[in-house]
């Protein structure tokens, strides 16, 4: 018996029990505290879950079986081009434009097939950063110099923040490189356009699922808005097609999957949520008992699935207890977030990109949030350190991170993006007050 080990329980026992001893269970604000936590996993779980996150697991789980190791390593490897891999990574990153959470499975994905460190965070970054829509948002709602500005920085932020990683940790790197050279070229099991139209496939039912209301009714992304189940529809047939020519999933069982969800879809009267998530049953069911690639798909899905979703929702709980939803309060008031970051100080800069940091942002949403704290007195640096640093990082995202590369690469990531951003919002809040 390790005494030391036996003293560490003990220990442990007297932290629990003090905690529980000690908890404020009647002060309001812990109550709400309690209700914010809990509110906003419901509000995860309602909001990105089903349209967001299953549909990122499912690309996740196809990048691990389907992209050939060889691709992945020819553009994204070790030993790839520096300018060939961080100009795919961020692109790549730009045409998702998804939340930091859903990026996560995509990440962990590429980086386990073999990525380079430096590419793979490029990626990490600039898919939550650098989202086309919300950049079009921020300068239509907050002005187009932070529009600009935001655009701007997110890029260069994930090029330099990839190239940082692999420089810190190129020990590592080299080590990756040589041993993909010393391995043998891996047979692909698919040519690259069939890859092509299976993963565009996914990715425009991620993005169109998840199109949001623009805050006009006219317009071309009000058009698209109002046609995006339609559009996903479509989306949803010419993949049931892809399944059967290039994955050779027998016809019957496509029938009836979409049997199955246009017969839910008539009983719910067009319930999209309960539609997607019959359609995704189907595929799961068939795809798990698939004794072939198929099967592989789903066992890798699964695998992230249970990897990522503890850890998102038990920092949504987190996240939620001590900084609420947007115009509620949690643990921390609002009152000292605002009084934090007002003016353009080193100190409220850092604040903003700390505390945007740890906050949980869905796709959008930073952009009405920081418009009540701006009309609350915070300044444009702080905003701008918010913007690079919140929608590319939550309390959630750091657990994931955490458990694909490591506690030391994840705290040099977090870093990078906070330190990075602290500055940029300082330099930009002395030219715009």
């Amino acid at each position: 018996m390790s005494w030391r080990y036996e003293w560490k329980i003990l220990l442990l026992m007297i932290v629990v029990f003090l905690t529980a001893y000690n908890l404020p269970i009647s002060a309001a604000r812990f109550q709400n505290a309690i209700m914010e936590s809990l509110y906003m996993l419901q509000e995860y779980a309602r909001l990105h879950v089903i349209f967001c996150l299953l549909p990122a697991l499912f690309i996740a789980g196809a990048i691990s079986v389907f992209i050939s190791h060889a691709s992945v390593i020819r553009y994204l490897g070790a030993r790839a081009k520096k300018v060939t891999a961080y100009a795919v990574a961020s692109v790549s990153g730009a045409i998702l434009a998804v939340c930091s959470c859903t990026i996560l499975p995509l990440f962990s994905g590429i980086y386990k097939r073999g990525a380079g460190l430096g590419p793979a965070t490029t990626f990490l970054y600039s898919g939550p950063a650098i989202n086309i829509l919300a950049i079009i948002l921020t300068a239509r709602v907050l002005g187009v110099e932070i529009g600009i500005a935001r655009a701007v920085g997110a890029i260069v932020f994930s090029i330099i923040i990839g190239l940082i990683m692999a420089f810190i940790f190129r020990k590592e790197e080299q080590k990756k490189l040589e041993q993909q050279i010393a391995q043998p070229e891996p047979e692909v099991s698919h040519p690259l356009w069939q890859e092509v139209i299976h993963f565009g496939i996914m990715v425009l039912i991620l993005i169109f699922a998840n199109w949001g209301a623009p805050k006009i009714d006219s317009g071309i992304w009000a058009d698209i808005y109002n046609a995006k189940w339609i559009i996903t529809t479509i989306l949803a047939i010419l993949f049931g097609i892809a399944l059967n020519q290039i994955f050779k999933m027998k016809i019957w069982k496509i029938l009836a999957t979409s049997v199955s969800t246009i017969a839910v879809h008539i009983i719910f009267k067009g319930n999209p949520m309960i539609t997607f998530v019959t359609g995704i049953i189907g595929l799961s069911y068939f795809t798990s008992v698939d004794e072939g690639e198929l099967g592989d798909w789903f066992a890798a899905t699964w695998g992230f699935a249970k990897q990522i979703l503890p850890l998102l929702f038990i920092g949504v709980l987190v996240a939620g207890s001590l900084l609420g939803r947007p115009e509620q309060e949690g643990l921390i008031p609002s009152s000292l977030v605002q009084t934090l970051v007002g003016g353009n100080s080193l100190l409220a800069n850092f604040f903003a990109s700390l505390a945007g940091a740890f906050m949980y942002f869905a796709t959008l949403t930073e952009v009405p949030i920081l418009q009540g704290l701006l009309g609350n007195g915070m300044g444009n640096g702080p905003a701008l350190a918010l913007l690079l640093a919140g929608p590319a990082l939550s309390l959630p995202n750091m657990l994931v991170i955490r458990s694909v590369m490591g506690t030391k690469k994840t705290v040099v990531f977090v870093t990078l993006v906070i330190v990075m951003a602290t500055f940029s919002g300082v330099i930009f809040g002395m030219f715009y007050r």
